[in-house]
């Protein structure tokens, strides 16, 4: 039985992950699948949510919305359709686009498409808020709590 996984992100754009990884919990679309070295193979769709890993001892996360995932037994490749790193949230551009969304949501009228977009919005907002908290380069806002 593999000792690690090769764990590899990418995205149309570009490669984010290229590590060897102990344990991967991966969002897939009806809920979190941990993997170990020695999983069974599957394939499965990512939801938008958080990925964690653990490479040598410490737990990374990022943000990954969408795509799909193929896991070997030695190797996890995840093909998403976008990733954000910690690093690369803006934790007060996803605050307010939060808020602005929610102001949407609060509009009497809109179109269910409108609140479709809006309740995403949302989501995605709140996943980046708490990568980058989880990850300590966010500061939760007066009121919130950390993830971490």
């Amino acid at each position: 039985m593999a000792e690690a996984l090769n764990l590899e992100v990418v995205t149309p754009e570009r490669r984010v992950i290229q590590a060897e990884a102990s344990e991967v919990q991966l969002p897939g679309s009806d809920g979190y699948l941990g993997i170990l070295p020695g999983h069974a193979p599957l394939l499965t769709e990512l939801g938008t949510a958080e990925l964690s890993y653990t490479a040598n001892g410490t737990v990374a996360y990022v943000a990954v919305f969408g795509g799909y995932a193929e896991v070997l037994p030695d190797r996890v490749i995840a093909l998403a359709e976008a990733v954000e790193r910690p690093e690369e949230i803006n934790v007060e551009r996803a605050r307010s686009a939060k808020q602005e969304a929610e102001k949407v949501l609060a509009t009497q009228g809109i179109s269910l498409e409108e609140a479709t977009e809006a309740r995403a919005e949302v989501v995605r907002a709140e996943l980046r808020m708490q990568v980058a908290t989880r990850s300590g380069h966010g500061v939760p806002a007066p009121g919130e709590r950390s993830h971490a």
